[in-house]
């Protein structure tokens, strides 16, 4: 059974690594599998041809089963005719509603559509939104609704080391995105439309209003509800960041640790229940009947959570054991986290690029590792420490090539937060949320729960304040993470197995390996893909720079917290030597305090007005204006635009008091230029005629009609044009006028919405760029059309 599902598992891995799918022609070799089972076991080289073909069967199963499953979901699509077009159609709402201070996310059914000749998938993932002109519905759980709604394919950023949008929309099956047209006759048709799975979200926005009632502004009240009912959108983002610096972010959501538990309580009170029957345990033993309860018991808390990976592995688990009592058989560990890893990959095989895959997998590999087949059993103590250990090294391989930051103090953190939280703050939460509110009692229970959460809150807030409470670092190589993992299992062998200490070596590479850095004189860049709004990162031999932040998105959530900051760790920048906010928009400057929060930076340049809250954060702030220039490891910076004397014009737009920034090594320079406009671009036409040309050009205003005249192009005369728009954006950037322009100059265009971030690499012999969308694509990768 191990080998058959690590050999499935690596078949679906190597189908999600595949830029195309396959097709199945080769699929009807796996018939012949049969054939295998008639070469005998002996001798040792049959058995040993018999046991690759059966690891081949098994690697063949996986890849096509996972083939077939992506074939069968990527058939339904919208219709690129209809993406931005106004469609009713009745459904409904199948999950919960995840509110955020704009209006509301949430997934819809569609039962039925009533625009005729318009094609909708079944599934989509839609948004509210407030405005002036008109109220949004406000929808819930289960009901049913007739909504107007305007819908594009699901189409995401493409970054290094970036959230991949389009792998989650085609994992949860969401093959339309878009937004309910608030002016339009919405109406709800029904309070709760039949069918188990919107009974039981119905249930859990119960029971997440019932939480938010009895808790009214409560500091932790979205913990309570993220333990009860899995809703982590709950959370604060400040309060998201002390669990993940603490190490204990796992625990802050149903994680299989918490079901393990409930079941394992059930188990216990069923037990102890059935055997005071001398009928029930005549009929059926007690531990048969115990370990179906802790089976429903798993399950229920499973579903009510969300059905993650984490709970599905823990109840395919306890289903496995509890077949296994039942059939009075005996199956070992591995066999179990086989069963487990099988289950969760037939029904979701794009799982297993998560993170939340490999750390819930890694994790209960690495107890059974240090805990199963040991001769003499420890005292509870001792094992606790053992597995805390086992979790503190085992992990640090995962954790950087997911994260690139390991928490240094997790170990004191989970000491005390998996008692407190596992054994008091969630059956107190259940227990408050399972209780009727007549009792008059039914919020003790939650503000018991909600007190201990503050006692634990302020333990994991002192243990974040200290200093180098987190490691962060580069993403570390691909070979150096296997010989990581591997130094982990050599140190966590038992004491006195000989070569030890091979593995601290074996682990080192992953730290001392960092990315290559540019030479001297070279520069890389990365024009990143933030939606609609503009982020430059350019690197020298030691010095890096940031030029503008990208946009701000909703709840918390930016392009600094979400895009950059964990692509320029993973790009070995620890620090910022300088920051360029080019003026006061928030698509340049959202996601600027996040960024400045979670990185070191020397100086901060901008046109942001006096007073502006980011400038109060930085010491060493100043104003951009033409005549500054600095080198960098033999390449110069310059900043072109704007004047000295326009800050003290008050007519002059923020577009146009941009920040120009100018790039040059020897002959090849590249030009930033932010949001200026036509006014701008003829001044600088007047006063830097000579630094114009540029080999590479960031258009000005992502496209607009009021930027990039016919005499600023033919100045600049770019052999690259980059537009960074967002995806079927609101402006309709770029322009098709403003896209014929530079295509006539003879520019070569890239376009972040279809490119995703642009790469560069410049020295004083060449110019080069990569596409990343197209050079990192696989098979449900986005073609964004012009």
């Amino acid at each position: 059974m191990v080998l058959f599902t690590g050999c499935f598992a690596l078949g679906v891995w190597l189908l999600q690594q595949q830029t195309s799918l396959p097709g199945f022609g080769w699929a009807w070799l796996l018939l012949g599998f049969p054939v295998g089972l008639l070469i005998p076991n002996r001798p040792f080289a049959l058995r040993a041809s018999r046991t690759l073909l059966f690891a081949a069967f098994a690697l063949g199963l996986g890849f096509y089963q996972a083939a077939w499953r992506a074939e069968q979901r990527l058939a339904t699509s919208l219709p690129g005719e209809w993406q931005g077009r106004d469609i009713e159609v009745i459904g409904v709402v199948s999950d919960l509603p995840r509110r955020f201070e704009q209006g509301q996310h949430f997934r819809f059914d569609v039962e039925k559509i009533l625009t005729p000749k318009a094609g909708v998938p079944e599934h989509l993932y839609l948004s509210t939104y407030y405005s002036r002109q008109a109220e949004p519905p406000v929808l819930h759980a289960g009901e049913r609704w007739q909504l107007t709604v305007r819908l594009k394919q699901p189409h995401g950023s493409s970054n290094p080391h970036g959230f991949d949008f389009e792998l989650w929309a085609l994992e949860n099956n969401v093959r339309a995105v878009g937004y309910v047209n608030g002016k339009a006759g919405n109406q709800r048709l029904a309070a709760l439309a039949g069918g188990f799975n919107y009974r039981i979200q119905h249930w859990r926005e119960h029971l997440r209003d019932k939480i938010a009632a009895a808790l009214p502004d409560a500091p932790y009240a979205g913990v309570l509800t993220a333990l009860a009912i899995g809703d982590q959108s709950s959370i604060p983002q400040a309060q998201w960041q002390v669990f993940t610096r603490t190490g204990v972010n796992h625990l802050m959501s149903i994680s299989g640790l918490h079901i393990t538990m409930l079941a394992s309580l059930g188990f216990a009170l069923a037990y102890w229940l059935w055997r005071r029957s001398v009928r029930l345990t005549l009929l059926l033993p007690a531990r048969k009947a115990a370990a179906l309860f802790a089976l429903l018991v798993a399950l229920g808390y499973s579903l009510l959570s969300g059905f993650a990976v984490p709970a599905q592995r823990t109840v395919y688990m306890a289903g496995a054991v509890t077949v296994a009592l039942w059939m009075n058989r005996k199956f070992s560990p591995a066999q179990i986290l086989g069963i487990a890893l099988f289950g969760v990959l037939i029904s979701d095989p794009w799982s297993i690029l998560s993170p939340g895959f490999w750390l819930s997998f890694g994790a209960v590999a690495l107890i059974l590792y240090v805990t199963a087949y040991r001769l003499k059993p420890s005292h509870l103590l001792v094992e606790y420490a053992r597995v805390q250990w086992a979790m503190t090294i085992g992990l640090v391989p995962m954790l950087l090539a997911l994260f690139q930051q390991v928490s240094l103090v997790s170990p004191i953190a989970n000491a005390f937060a998996i008692p407190l939280v596992s054994l008091v703050v969630v059956p107190l939460t259940l227990l408050g949320a399972a209780l009727p509110p007549y009792w008059g009692i039914g919020g003790a229970p939650l503000w018991l729960a909600h007190g201990v959460t503050a006692l634990t809150m302020s333990l994991l807030e002192w243990l974040n304040s200290l200093p180098q409470a987190v490691w962060t670092q580069h993403a570390p190589p691909q070979w150096s993470i296997a010989a990581g993992m591997l130094g982990a299992l050599l140190i966590l062998l038992p004491r006195g197995f000989p070569g030890r200490w091979l593995g601290v070596v074996l682990m080192l590479p992953m730290f001392l390996n960092g990315p290559p850095q540019p030479a001297e004189g070279n520069l890389r860049m990365t024009i990143f893909d933030v939606g609609q709004g503009l982020a430059v990162a350019a690197q020298t031999r030691h010095h890096a720079l940031l030029y503008d932040a990208g946009p701000d998105f909703s709840g918390g959530a930016d392009s600094g917290n979400r895009i950059l900051v964990p692509s320029l760790r993973a790009m070995g920048i620890r620090k910022l030597d300088g920051l360029i906010l080019t003026h006061d928009d928030t698509d340049h400057t959202g996601g600027a305090a996040s960024i400045m929060q979670a990185m070191p930076m020397d100086w901060l340049s901008s046109s942001l007005p006096a007073g502006h809250p980011l400038l109060q954060t930085s010491t060493q702030k100043r104003r951009c204006m033409d005549g500054q220039s600095w080198q960098w490891d033999g390449v110069l910076f310059e900043i072109l635009h704007p004047e000295k004397a326009s800050y003290a014009q008050a007519n002059i737009s923020d577009n146009n008091r941009g920040c120009v920034l100018r790039i040059s090594i020897a002959n090849q320079h590249i030009l930033l230029t932010a949001d200026i406009e036509a006014a701008s671009e003829a001044e600088l036409l007047d006063r830097h005629p000579d630094k114009l040309p540029a080999t590479l050009l960031v258009v000005p205003h992502h496209g607009s009609k009021t930027s990039s005249t016919v005499k600023f192009i033919s100045a600049v005369r770019p052999r690259y044009a980059v537009f960074t728009s967002g995806y079927r954006n609101r402006f309709g950037h770029p322009k098709q006028d403003i896209v014929k322009r530079y295509a006539d100059s003879g520019a070569a265009l890239l376009r972040s919405d279809q490119d995703g971030a642009i790469l560069v690499d410049m020295n004083a012999d060449q110019l080069r760029v990569e596409r990343y969308r197209n050079t990192h694509r696989r098979y449900w990768t986005h073609s964004a059309l012009p």
